[in-house]
């Protein structure tokens, strides 16, 4: 019972939009993360209790503990990704900013090495429970808009109106990468030179991304990042060339300083109470897993003025320490992190703006517009009439218009709930069809933006593929139904 609330308290807007008012999936298992969170919730209360020495069944207490610690474990187990380190790739600068950190105070039980598939990871040298500090890192060393302030770019920027102290810091770090006496110069020669970003898409990715959610998104951002640069020079480096130097803030640096942000940043908040964006020098090697070992970070330490990455779940020594970037669509990473998750994405979600008319019996109706989701059915444990493993309020959305919502098994509703799935199904086809078929080329011989862009559609082929799978199995459950109805 207690884990069945914590599930509850957990549940985000998408987790409760699917699982609509049907209280067993409400606190039934909705994806490893969710799941760590609510055994942790669970924790925090009883560890609050045996502190509180006030306790009577401290024994009892202890064994739900174990109990639920054992929970987290077998959950880390189950959902766990294999770590393959790539044994001849150096990391020599990598180890070079790990020594700076710790000459300076960060303390860590991390190291650097490239994983198969994944780049670079931080790997665990020695077994980490839960609570455990797998990274330190000391306010000084945490890159924010405070640099920014003592530079003598912000005496300009600051009169620029509507400027965001996020905006200052893309421009400092454009600069600041090519500085040789600067304090961070170890930390800006282990990033990349270019970022294979969503945002650095060739045109022939964006081709291979037609039919799909991803292009919009990634085009609106381009042009957003466009427009902001443009807003901003050539008048910067015309005006003060000294400051901004031409050569030093191009497109290209602005794009790279772009990705950079997106994909390696952090809100912080500070002692102070404010929420910053910060660059996190070796944070930024921890990968992202929908089953996280880390997942509460954020905050400096007022007592250490530090800010520590702390343990959710056990991480074996030569395990990849993984945390969480947010609940974000496999289209959101790719986009701005350049990486499709490896297991199955809770938060794949495809937006439906559907219109109705508010009085379909009059010509002159107005008309209005409702936000819906779908995700792929493999998720649902609920296939049944009336659920379909679609999301109640979609389909109640479809309901409302023919008639007083009804979950009775009568000739009338179960033909209403045909037509729904019939319509929900056209729709569908419409959609895969525009998504095109299967490409049969060698994905290996593709550069690696196509090869992206092409993943991510087989991604959306099987979402939309599982809504059209599961509308035929409703419509068959229907028609059984009807059958019987008539006898």
């Amino acid at each position: 019972m207690m884990l069945k609330r914590a599930r509850i308290i957990n549940l985000n807007e998408i987790e409760l939009y699917f699982g609509g008012a049907d209280f067993a999936n409400l606190v039934g298992f909705n994806s490893p993360r969710h799941e760590l969170e609510a055994l942790h919730s669970v924790l925090r209360l009883i560890d609050c209790s045996i502190s509180n020495g006030k306790v009577k069944n401290k024994n009892s207490l202890q064994e739900i503990r174990n109990a639920t610690v054992n929970m987290i474990d077998e959950l880390g187990h189950k959902y766990g990704e294999e770590t393959k380190v790539v044994q001849d790739s150096s990391c020599e600068k990598e180890e070079c900013l790990l020594q700076w950190g710790k000459s300076n105070g960060l303390h860590t039980k991390l190291e650097i090495a490239y994983v198969e598939g994944a780049g670079r990871g931080a790997i665990a040298k020695e077994d980490l429970k839960i609570g455990d500090i797998a990274l330190e890192v000391p306010v000084s060393l945490v890159i924010s808009e405070n640099l920014v302030f003592e530079t003598g770019m912000f005496p300009i920027l600051e009169k620029i109106e509507g400027i965001s102290s996020e905006t200052m810091l893309l421009l400092w770090s454009m600069k600041e990468k090519h500085n040789s006496d600067s304090n961070f110069k170890l930390y800006f020669d282990t990033l990349p030179a270019v970022f294979n970003t969503g945002l650095s898409f060739g045109v022939n990715a964006i081709m291979a991304l037609d039919g799909t959610i991803l292009l919009e998104e990634i085009v609106q951002a381009k042009e957003h990042l466009r427009n902001q640069y443009e807003q901003l020079f050539p008048v910067l480096y015309e005006n003060y060339p000294d400051v901004f130097p031409p050569e030093l803030y191009t497109w290209e640096q602005f794009l790279w300083a772009c990705e950079l942000w997106y994909s390696n940043s952090m809100k912080i908040m500070f002692s102070d109470g404010k929420l910053r964006t910060c660059l996190i020098p070796v944070a930024g090697f921890l990968n992202h897993s929908t089953c996280p070992h880390i997942t509460h970070y954020g905050k400096v330490d007022p007592l250490t003025d530090s800010v520590k990455f702390p343990l959710s779940r056990p991480c074996n020594a030569g395990e990849q320490c993984f945390l969480t970037y947010g609940n974000f669509s496999s289209s959101h990473l790719l986009t701005f992190y350049g990486f499709l998750p490896r297991q199955k994405n809770p938060y794949d979600v495809i937006l439906l703006d559907i219109d109705i008319a508010q009085d379909e019996d009059c010509e002159d109706a107005g008309r209005m517009s409702d936000s819906h989701m779908v995700r792929g059915t493999w998720f649902s444990r609920n296939n049944g009439i009336f659920n379909y493993g679609l999301a109640p309020p979609l389909l109640d959305h479809f309901r409302r218009p023919r008639g007083p919502i009804s979950r009775t098994k009568t000739h009338d509703s179960l033909e209403i709930e045909v037509e729904i799935l019939n319509d929900l199904r056209s729709t569908f086809e419409d959609m895969m069809e525009s998504l095109g078929g299967e490409e049969l080329d060698d994905r290996d011989s593709c550069s690696w933006d196509v090869k992206l862009a092409m993943d991510f559609k087989d991604l959306q082929r099987r979402i939309v593929s599982s809504i059209i799978t599961s509308c035929d199995a409703g419509c068959k459950l229907l028609e059984y139904e009807l059958s019987r109805c008539s006898e």
